[in-house]
């Protein structure tokens, strides 16, 4: 459970075109302690707005917004202030959508409606990775844990679906880097390099799979 430690709250702002969800996400806001709104926007356009004159802590955007797209409106928000932590809301799960967000940097994703125990789970580890930043010189981890999550949720429905395209491509790139990076992603990472006879980086990813193999 999340507890104030005493510190100044943390502000956010929350954008959304609905007003009852606007209400509702202001009134799950006041369950967690150690934040406080101190702007809501009806649309991306007043959102970016509103960052520049509040300067907030943490963003609650939805995607469709009319002006400016939620998106569209964090990667301006991020342009201007690159330590924003970002969280999408959005009635559809939409994979490309997500893909998007996660490569803007969000910190994490909600499918409307959403319960006050989801906000409140999600909420505990973007303060904790805010808190990380500010405090660690090391947070640089904490925060690419954060967001190899959603990358990992990413790429599991790409193998589901088995896309083989150059989006999908770049995604399991991103998780390959690591020494811990599921073998299954790097298979169909793999697959992918065949597909389109990316024959260097086959090899590559290769000796990487034979040098793990031979590590057990």
């Amino acid at each position: 459970m999340l507890e104030s430690n005493g510190s100044a709250p943390l502000t956010i702002l929350i954008a959304d075109d609905v007003q009852e969800t606007r209400r509702s996400a202001r009134l799950m806001m006041s369950l967690v302690p150690g934040v406080k709104v101190v702007a809501i926007a009806q649309n991306g356009l007043q959102a970016v707005e509103l960052a520049k004159k509040h300067h907030p802590d943490i963003a609650v955007m939805d995607v469709n917004m009319p002006q400016m797209d939620g998106l569209s409106a964090i990667a301006n928000m991020l342009r201007a202030q690159p330590q924003l932590a970002c969280i999408v809301i959005s009635a559809e799960r939409d994979m490309e959508t997500l893909r998007r967000a996660m490569a803007l940097g969000v910190r994490g994703y909600l499918t409307k409606p959403f319960t006050s125990e989801q906000l409140m789970e999600l909420m505990e580890r973007v303060i904790q990775g805010i808190r990380a930043t500010r405090q660690e010189p090391e947070m640089a981890d904490f925060l690419r844990q954060e967001r190899n999550v959603y990358l990992e949720e990413l790429a599991n429905e790409y193998v589901k679906s088995r896309r083989t395209d150059q989006k999908a491509m770049e995604v399991y790139e991103k998780l390959a880097i690591y020494p811990d990076c599921d073998t299954r992603l790097m298979r169909a990472l793999a697959m992918i390099y065949v597909i389109h006879s990316e024959w260097r980086k086959l090899r590559l990813l290769t000796d990487k799979l034979e040098k793990r193999i031979e590590n057990r």
